[in-house]
Protein backbone atom coordinates (compact mmCIF):
# COMPACT_ATOMS: atom_id res chain seq x y z
CA UNK A 1 0.00 0.00 0.00
CA UNK A 2 2.79 2.23 0.42
CA UNK A 3 4.05 1.74 -3.23
CA UNK A 4 0.80 2.50 -4.48
CA UNK A 5 0.23 5.61 -2.47
CA UNK A 6 3.95 7.23 -3.02
CA UNK A 7 2.58 6.07 -6.97
CA UNK A 8 -0.06 8.34 -6.70
CA UNK A 9 1.92 11.28 -5.00
CA UNK A 10 3.07 11.64 -8.91
CA UNK A 11 5.98 12.96 -7.76
CA UNK A 12 8.78 14.44 -9.90
CA UNK A 13 11.27 12.19 -11.13
CA UNK A 14 14.49 14.31 -11.74
CA UNK A 15 14.55 15.69 -7.78
CA UNK A 16 14.42 13.91 -4.27
CA UNK A 17 11.58 15.20 -2.48
CA UNK A 18 10.09 15.74 1.43
CA UNK A 19 7.03 13.55 2.44
CA UNK A 20 5.20 13.98 5.65
CA UNK A 21 4.26 10.02 6.55
CA UNK A 22 1.56 10.22 8.89
CA UNK A 23 0.68 7.24 11.38
CA UNK A 24 4.26 6.01 10.51
CA UNK A 25 4.21 3.41 13.19
CA UNK A 26 7.16 1.51 13.40
CA UNK A 27 8.71 3.38 10.05
CA UNK A 28 7.62 0.74 6.86
CA UNK A 29 6.03 3.26 4.86
CA UNK A 30 9.37 5.51 5.37
CA UNK A 31 11.66 2.44 4.39
CA UNK A 32 9.96 2.86 0.70
CA UNK A 33 10.02 6.49 0.63
CA UNK A 34 13.73 5.81 1.44
CA UNK A 35 14.68 3.64 -1.06
CA UNK A 36 12.58 5.76 -3.97
CA UNK A 37 15.06 8.42 -3.20
CA UNK A 38 13.04 10.67 -0.85
CA UNK A 39 13.45 12.08 2.74
CA UNK A 40 10.77 11.89 4.57
CA UNK A 41 9.63 12.61 8.57
CA UNK A 42 6.72 10.32 10.19
CA UNK A 43 4.08 11.26 12.93
CA UNK A 44 2.56 8.87 15.29
CA UNK A 45 0.87 9.06 18.81
CA UNK A 46 2.06 5.69 19.81
CA UNK A 47 5.26 5.81 22.01
CA UNK A 48 5.63 1.77 21.55
CA UNK A 49 5.06 1.87 17.55
CA UNK A 50 7.85 5.08 17.25
CA UNK A 51 10.06 2.70 19.86
CA UNK A 52 10.40 -0.16 16.95
CA UNK A 53 11.21 2.50 14.24
CA UNK A 54 14.18 3.68 16.12
CA UNK A 55 15.59 0.45 16.91
CA UNK A 56 15.13 -0.61 12.98
CA UNK A 57 17.21 2.61 12.77
CA UNK A 58 15.06 4.21 9.99
CA UNK A 59 16.77 6.91 7.95
CA UNK A 60 13.26 9.50 8.59
CA UNK A 61 12.99 11.85 11.63
CA UNK A 62 10.18 10.50 13.95
CA UNK A 63 7.52 12.60 15.46
CA UNK A 64 5.74 11.70 19.17
CA UNK A 65 2.12 13.62 18.25
CA UNK A 66 -1.71 13.36 18.12
CA UNK A 67 -2.04 14.48 14.51
CA UNK A 68 -5.72 15.39 15.79
CA UNK A 69 -4.34 18.49 17.44
CA UNK A 70 -2.63 19.66 14.07
CA UNK A 71 0.30 19.63 11.59
CA UNK A 72 3.21 21.55 13.53
CA UNK A 73 5.49 22.18 10.87
CA UNK A 74 6.19 25.28 8.75
CA UNK A 75 4.29 26.27 5.78
CA UNK A 76 4.80 24.83 2.03
CA UNK A 77 7.85 22.53 4.39
CA UNK A 78 6.46 19.44 2.17
CA UNK A 79 6.20 17.79 -1.27
CA UNK A 80 3.75 15.46 -0.41
CA UNK A 81 1.94 13.20 2.12
CA UNK A 82 1.28 9.72 2.44
CA UNK A 83 -0.86 7.95 5.67
CA UNK A 84 -1.67 4.28 5.71
CA UNK A 85 -4.63 3.19 7.53
CA UNK A 86 -4.45 5.83 9.88
CA UNK A 87 -7.20 8.80 9.15
CA UNK A 88 -10.54 6.87 9.98
CA UNK A 89 -8.84 6.65 13.79
CA UNK A 90 -9.99 10.27 14.32
CA UNK A 91 -13.84 9.53 13.26
CA UNK A 92 -13.28 8.03 16.81
CA UNK A 93 -13.76 10.45 19.94
CA UNK A 94 -11.72 8.98 22.81
CA UNK A 95 -11.75 11.34 25.47
CA UNK A 96 -14.96 13.45 26.21
CA UNK A 97 -13.32 16.64 25.22
CA UNK A 98 -12.70 14.70 21.42
CA UNK A 99 -14.98 16.05 18.94
CA UNK A 100 -14.67 14.18 15.67
CA UNK A 101 -15.34 17.12 12.94
CA UNK A 102 -13.24 19.49 14.83
CA UNK A 103 -9.88 17.14 15.24
CA UNK A 104 -10.43 16.38 11.37
CA UNK A 105 -10.64 20.02 10.12
CA UNK A 106 -7.77 20.61 12.66
CA UNK A 107 -5.82 17.95 11.19
CA UNK A 108 -7.20 18.92 7.57
CA UNK A 109 -6.21 22.43 7.24
CA UNK A 110 -2.64 22.44 9.19
CA UNK A 111 -2.22 19.57 6.79
CA UNK A 112 -2.92 21.67 3.97
CA UNK A 113 -0.73 24.60 5.21
CA UNK A 114 1.95 22.61 5.78
CA UNK A 115 1.74 21.15 1.85
CA UNK A 116 3.95 23.13 -1.07
CA UNK A 117 1.10 24.75 -3.23
CA UNK A 118 0.12 22.02 -6.40
CA UNK A 119 1.72 19.07 -3.86
CA UNK A 120 -0.27 16.15 -3.06
CA UNK A 121 -1.69 14.04 0.00
CA UNK A 122 -2.94 11.02 -0.55
CA UNK A 123 -4.40 8.76 2.70
CA UNK A 124 -5.23 5.42 2.43
CA UNK A 125 -7.98 4.41 4.99
CA UNK A 126 -10.43 2.03 6.07
CA UNK A 127 -13.89 3.79 6.69
CA UNK A 128 -16.45 2.08 8.83
CA UNK A 129 -19.56 3.25 6.91
CA UNK A 130 -20.87 5.94 4.19
CA UNK A 131 -20.90 8.44 7.14
CA UNK A 132 -17.49 7.86 8.19
CA UNK A 133 -15.97 8.43 4.97
CA UNK A 134 -18.28 11.74 4.00
CA UNK A 135 -16.82 13.10 7.57
CA UNK A 136 -13.47 12.93 6.76
CA UNK A 137 -14.02 14.36 2.61
CA UNK A 138 -16.33 17.14 3.85
CA UNK A 139 -13.40 18.62 6.58
CA UNK A 140 -10.73 17.90 3.71
CA UNK A 141 -13.16 19.98 1.07
CA UNK A 142 -13.98 22.51 4.11
CA UNK A 143 -9.96 23.10 4.44
CA UNK A 144 -9.26 23.74 0.79
CA UNK A 145 -8.76 20.89 -0.68
CA UNK A 146 -9.92 19.07 -3.90
CA UNK A 147 -9.73 15.59 -5.46
CA UNK A 148 -11.41 12.30 -4.63
CA UNK A 149 -11.78 8.90 -3.94
CA UNK A 150 -9.34 6.46 -5.81
CA UNK A 151 -11.03 2.93 -5.08
CA UNK A 152 -8.24 0.02 -6.19
CA UNK A 153 -10.47 -3.26 -6.98
CA UNK A 154 -13.93 -2.24 -6.27
CA UNK A 155 -14.97 -5.50 -6.91
CA UNK A 156 -12.98 -7.76 -5.00
CA UNK A 157 -14.07 -7.95 -1.05
CA UNK A 158 -10.25 -8.46 -0.27
CA UNK A 159 -8.36 -6.83 -1.97
CA UNK A 160 -10.46 -3.25 -2.01
CA UNK A 161 -8.36 -0.15 -1.14
CA UNK A 162 -9.33 3.36 -0.86
CA UNK A 163 -7.03 5.72 -1.21
CA UNK A 164 -8.45 9.83 -0.79
CA UNK A 165 -5.74 11.89 -2.88
CA UNK A 166 -6.07 15.52 -2.07
CA UNK A 167 -4.88 18.12 -4.28
CA UNK A 168 -2.98 20.92 -3.19
CA UNK A 169 -4.47 24.44 -4.80
CA UNK A 170 -5.02 23.03 -8.31
CA UNK A 171 -7.43 20.82 -9.42
CA UNK A 172 -5.51 17.77 -10.81
CA UNK A 173 -6.95 14.74 -12.78
CA UNK A 174 -7.72 11.51 -10.76
CA UNK A 175 -5.78 8.96 -11.45
CA UNK A 176 -7.82 5.74 -12.06
CA UNK A 177 -7.86 3.18 -9.57
CA UNK A 178 -6.59 -0.29 -10.20
CA UNK A 179 -8.85 -3.59 -11.68
CA UNK A 180 -11.43 -0.72 -12.73
CA UNK A 181 -11.30 -2.19 -16.15
CA UNK A 182 -15.12 -3.56 -15.56
CA UNK A 183 -16.05 -1.39 -13.04
CA UNK A 184 -18.10 2.06 -13.68
CA UNK A 185 -16.44 5.20 -13.58
CA UNK A 186 -18.23 6.23 -10.51
CA UNK A 187 -17.38 2.90 -8.68
CA UNK A 188 -13.74 3.54 -8.75
CA UNK A 189 -13.64 7.23 -8.62
CA UNK A 190 -15.79 9.72 -6.37
CA UNK A 191 -14.50 13.30 -7.56
CA UNK A 192 -15.27 16.32 -5.53
CA UNK A 193 -14.22 19.72 -5.78
CA UNK A 194 -16.55 22.26 -4.00
CA UNK A 195 -19.56 20.69 -3.54
CA UNK A 196 -20.78 18.43 -0.97
CA UNK A 197 -20.57 14.50 -2.29
CA UNK A 198 -22.82 11.48 -0.19
CA UNK A 199 -20.90 8.33 -0.93
CA UNK A 200 -23.31 5.57 -0.89
CA UNK A 201 -22.57 1.85 -0.15
CA UNK A 202 -19.07 2.74 0.29
CA UNK A 203 -18.09 -0.95 0.64
CA UNK A 204 -20.19 -2.03 -2.17
CA UNK A 205 -22.46 -3.63 0.61
CA UNK A 206 -26.01 -4.23 0.82
CA UNK A 207 -28.24 -5.36 3.14
CA UNK A 208 -28.03 -9.02 2.50
CA UNK A 209 -30.97 -10.60 0.75
CA UNK A 210 -32.94 -7.40 -0.07
CA UNK A 211 -33.40 -6.24 -3.55
CA UNK A 212 -30.66 -4.68 -4.11
CA UNK A 213 -28.69 -7.19 -2.48
CA UNK A 214 -29.79 -10.00 -4.85
CA UNK A 215 -29.35 -7.43 -8.23
CA UNK A 216 -25.37 -6.87 -7.56
CA UNK A 217 -25.01 -10.59 -6.96
CA UNK A 218 -26.48 -11.65 -10.15
CA UNK A 219 -24.57 -8.69 -12.05
CA UNK A 220 -21.24 -10.49 -10.21
CA UNK A 221 -22.52 -13.70 -11.74
CA UNK A 222 -23.22 -11.93 -14.95
CA UNK A 223 -19.98 -10.41 -15.24
CA UNK A 224 -18.17 -14.07 -14.41
CA UNK A 225 -19.58 -15.52 -17.25
CA UNK A 226 -22.35 -17.84 -15.46
CA UNK A 227 -26.04 -18.05 -16.46
CA UNK A 228 -28.21 -15.67 -14.41
CA UNK A 229 -32.30 -15.46 -15.07
CA UNK A 230 -33.28 -12.16 -16.20
CA UNK A 231 -34.40 -9.45 -13.47
CA UNK A 232 -37.96 -9.04 -13.38
CA UNK A 233 -40.74 -6.82 -11.27
CA UNK A 234 -40.92 -10.23 -9.34
CA UNK A 235 -37.09 -10.32 -8.17
CA UNK A 236 -36.11 -9.69 -4.34
CA UNK A 237 -40.21 -9.83 -3.69
CA UNK A 238 -40.51 -11.41 0.08
CA UNK A 239 -43.15 -14.61 -0.30
CA UNK A 240 -45.88 -14.69 2.26
CA UNK A 241 -44.66 -17.03 5.19
CA UNK A 242 -47.23 -20.34 4.50
CA UNK A 243 -49.58 -21.79 7.36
Amino acid sequence: MSERAVELLGLPEDRPCLLLDVGCGSGLSGDYISEEGHYWIGMDISPAMLDVAVEREVEGDLLLADVGHGIPFRPGMFDGCISISAVQWLCNADKKSHSPPKRLYRFFSTLYTALARGSRAVLQLYPENSEQLELITAQAMRAGFTGGMVVDYPNSAKAKKFFLCLFVGTSGTLPKGLGTECASEEMHQAKFTNERTRFRNVKGKSVKKSRDWILEKKERRRRQGKEVRADTKYTGRKRRPRF
